[in-house]
């Protein structure tokens, strides 16, 4: 019987304060409060395709700037993710997923390996960088810091895209897809690590 893979992380600094709590074999019950409504969004997305029960509730000094709290709330996903897969055993390990979205055609192409090995790789271009006053750019500080505390290696590129907010809604539509394969298991190797070399990280 694959045990219960939740994780309840907590995360206090001068800049940032985060609590969150997520359950991997969830029905998509999130409530996300950050302060900063296209990210909140965005996390939305996360949670409901990747069928992840998601709570996160956080603070920070969005007043000077997002990036602070966009940063550390991907370094608490991310721990929580790593907390909650435990030893990793059943898991299929990879995942990957091709999302387009609308009239923009944009199409992100995501995929990752929950290897317990952090490497990431991130191409997404656009000639805007903004939707309102949300840089997007710090989206690739988002997903790398998330990529290192989760252990894994993510690989995320936007072939193309006219809509920014299409763009980036792909992105992560695209990724919680890839984690739900990824963390998904096979009732045949539930007790069994999906590593030739018989240790994750190695």
């Amino acid at each position: 019987m694959q045990p219960v893979r939740t994780a309840q992380i907590t995360r206090n600094t001068k800049e940032t304060q985060i609590e969150l709590s997520l359950n991997i074999d969830g029905k998509a019950d999130y409530s996300i409060a950050t302060g900063i409504p296209f990210f909140d969004h965005m996390l939305d997305l996360l949670a409901k395709h990747a069928l992840f029960d998601l709570k996160i509730k956080a603070a920070g000094d969005i007043d000077v700037d997002y990036h602070h709290l966009v940063e550390d709330v991907g370094i608490v996903l991310g721990e929580a993710l790593n907390k909650a897969l435990g030893d990793r055993k059943g898991i299929n390990r990879y995942g990957f997923w091709v999302v387009p979205m609308d009239e923009a055609q944009a199409q992100a192409d995501v995929c990752l390996d929950l290897g317990g090995r952090p490497y990431f790789v991130y191409r997404v271009e656009h000639e805007q960088k903004y939707i309102r006053d949300f840089d997007v750019t710090i989206f690739k500080h988002f997903w790398r810091s998330f990529c290192d505390s989760a252990k894994m290696n993510l690989h995320i590129e936007l072939k193309f895209g006219e809509d920014l907010h299409h763009c980036i809604e792909a992105i992560f539509k695209a990724v919680a897809r890839a984690l739900r394969v990824a963390c998904d298991s096979d009732p045949r190797a539930l007790d069994l690590l999906p590593s030739s070399k018989g240790r994750i990280g190695a």
